[in-house]
């Protein structure tokens, strides 16, 4: 069997796609440009169209059991080829080099690649039930969005997410609450913890967050300990999380080898509570972090629907900006 070129292999996705009827209008463009020029791809297509043609008649016709049967054969053999690749764009970035993968369902992975800036330092090589295929123009957009938030320039990353890499419930769950902690704020250990109804199991959500497949994404960075400290993140590069919160905006404590977030500087929200405090409003500077956010800014607070404090009056007393 001739190995596929790289260009036939970075517009599979698309090819299934566009011979399924599911392409948007460019990608569907780019696959007609290319089988214009690769009789290969051309013969590709024409199959993946006919296994198409045949399930949709399948489907339309009259109840059956072994229609029913063979149809199922075809939307499994169909569904198999789409959902077991993922598009992958290995890119630069003022963190080091970082791979973002696509699969037909969303972004599936976002992973540092320390030292080597290859596919065979991700977790995707290795990984049985996926097929790993260079990307091409449909992942620049998804590369200039996560570099614009590197860089402060955006602050959100509204992309749709393949939780595939997710190893179990727990670790999904961990992961979307994560996910649901806004821009510029930070939380506790054992507030992810909290919020996913597992107070005691602290020690194993920081282990899910230690293997994150999407940070940035989901933005583990805006996880602290109890204590205020910066622990964790991408195996012991604490360096990126303090580079990731200094981007949005949290005040921070930077000692050679103990970096913290700076609480003082941070407005505070209680939990299950609807307004925001200044750090010294009544009780909530003894608090336990594990029953507070602290956000960066009241800006960012109020964009989440919180109200400032009508004891203490942070709209009227703001912290002063760094």
């Amino acid at each position: 069997m001739t190995a596929k070129s790289p260009s036939c292999r970075a517009i599979e996705l698309d090819l299934v796609a566009t011979a399924t009827g599911e392409a948007e209008s460019r990608s569907a463009e780019r696959v007609q440009r290319h089988l214009d020029a690769c009789g290969s791809c051309r013969d590709d297509f024409d199959r993946y169209r006919a296994v198409e043609s045949l399930t949709r008649g399948l489907r339309a016709a009259p109840p059956d059991d072994a229609l029913a049967r063979s149809r199922a054969g075809l939307e499994s053999r169909l569904a198999d080829l789409k959902q077991r690749r993922v598009a992958y764009r290995i890119f630069p970035s003022p963190l080091g080099h970082i791979l973002i993968g696509r699969s037909e369902h969303g972004i599936a992975v976002v992973e540092y690649l320390h030292g080597d800036a290859s596919l065979r330092a991700s977790r995707l090589a290795g990984l049985e039930g996926v097929e790993a295929v260079p990307g091409g123009p449909e992942l620049e957009r998804l590369q200039r969005d996560l570099l614009d938030y590197i860089g402060g320039r955006r602050r959100d990353l509204d992309w749709t997410l393949d939780w595939r890499l997710a190893r179990s419930d727990f670790e999904r769950a961990v992961l979307e609450a994560t996910a649901a902690i806004p821009y510029g704020a930070v939380a506790s250990y054992a507030g992810v913890a909290r919020r996913i109804g597992k107070p005691s199991a602290v020690r194993a959500v920081a282990q899910a967050l230690r293997w994150n497949p999407l940070p940035i994404v989901v933005p583990c960075h805006r996880v602290i300990g109890t204590s205020g400290r910066l622990t964790g993140y991408a195996g012991d590069k604490i360096s990126l999380k303090q580079q990731l919160l200094s981007v949005e905006g949290v005040k921070l404590h930077a000692a050679q080898r103990d970096v913290s977030v700076a609480r003082e500087a941070m407005y505070a929200l209680g939990e299950g509570e609807t307004q925001y405090c200044l750090p010294t409003c009544g009780s909530i500077g003894t608090r336990s972090l594990s029953l507070l956010t602290l956000f960066a800014s009241r800006a960012d607070a109020e964009a989440r629907g919180f109200a400032p404090c009508t004891d203490c009056r942070p709209d009227l007393h703001p912290l002063e900006a760094a």
